[in-house]
């Protein structure tokens, strides 16, 4: 199984280009949408090409999912811990836009290694946005602690108008993903994965991974739910996180995991989908070779048939050949 990168290859790859040539006065304006859901928008002026403006459009929230000024909670304290002070927060952000950073290239140290860190630090800004709320909330739960002042119950948006659950406790976070897919035939596929992908944790290599349960029905955390938010068509995903699993540098690692699981998922469902057309492709073609060998040769048969000859008899040749 293939686990998706955290940053934008394609906004990694545009800073990058950026830094290698801020002496050249060169205009960009480049849009593009990633996971279906995020949309991005950088801006780079001739007038001034060492800054960079990076707008992001989140996924619209569902009804039980509260922003705060159009970010989830925690996100301007996240954004500003991960890029301070090379980065400012534009308020308000661009027309149709979450939010606006600005960049400004030229405060980047000259140390290589540090600058391409710091690149895909900010390529990563999805998971840095959306994935607040829940960073803070396994950073509780590595210390073991309760944060303070959260519900029992956290909903936090991952695709448009669709929110996975949170269950913060001391001990343990439980997460509650519903799956939910629009084509008939990706329902069948991603039931059946999640049915293997939770038997697969039961294998004795992956001991220390977080439990993981499948159900068709609600569980019981989200008893509480408005029945709308719970129109799950491939079943409810079951994450328990304890504090192993967010210790160190696992934190980031599981916080990105868990945002984008949804992600992961349609992923292998599309492969599974596309391999299983190559095959049946494939069959096809077997099967139509097999009938065309079968067919006979009719001009090869016509080439091979006895020649036969006949000799025109006159009267007398006939009778003669009748008497004898």
């Amino acid at each position: 199984m293939i686990l998706l990168q955290s940053h934008s290859r394609f906004l990694l790859q545009t800073l990058v280009n950026r830094l290698h040539n801020l002496e050249k006065a060169v205009e960009l304006d480049y849009h593009w949408v990633e996971f279906g859901d995020v949309r991005y928008h950088v801006q780079v002026s001739v007038k001034n090409p060492h800054l960079l403006l990076l707008s992001v459009s989140l996924p619209t929230p569902p009804s039980e999912t509260i922003f705060f000024g159009g970010l989830p909670r925690g996100a301007i304290e996240a954004i500003k811990a991960a890029y301070a002070p090379v980065v400012q927060i534009l308020d308000p952000p661009k027309d149709g836009f979450n939010l606006t950073l600005k960049l400004n290239l030229s405060k980047l140290p000259p140390d290589e290694e540090y600058r391409q860190a710091f690149l895909v630090k900010i390529a990563s800004v999805r998971e840095v946005v959306l994935g607040a709320p829940l960073r803070v909330a396994l950073k509780h739960l590595s210390s073991r602690t309760a944060a303070p002042a959260t519900d029992p119950l956290l909903s936090l948006v991952h695709r448009p108008n669709e929110s996975f659950f949170l269950v913060p406790q001391a001990d343990k976070v439980t997460v509650v993903f519903p799956m939910r897919f629009k084509d008939s035939i990706d329902i069948v596929l991603a039931t059946s994965f999640l049915q293997e992908f939770v038997e697969a944790r039961r294998t004795a290599g992956l001991n220390n991974a977080p439990s993981c349960l499948w159900s068709p029905s609600p569980p019981l955390e989200l008893k509480d739910v408005p029945v709308e938010s719970l129109s799950a068509n491939a079943g409810f995903v079951t994450f328990v996180i304890s504090p192993r699993h967010v210790e160190g540098k696992k934190l980031d690692r599981t916080v990105w995991n868990l945002s984008s699981f949804h992600a992961y998922v349609s992923y292998h469902v599309k492969c599974s989908e596309g391999f299983m057309h190559t095959r049946m492709r494939r069959r096809v073609e077997s099967l139509i070779q097999a009938l065309d060998r079968a067919k006979p040769d009719l001009e090869k048969s016509r080439k091979t048939a006895p020649s036969r000859s006949f000799k025109r008899l006159s009267l007398k040749e006939a009778r003669a050949n009748s008497k004898s």
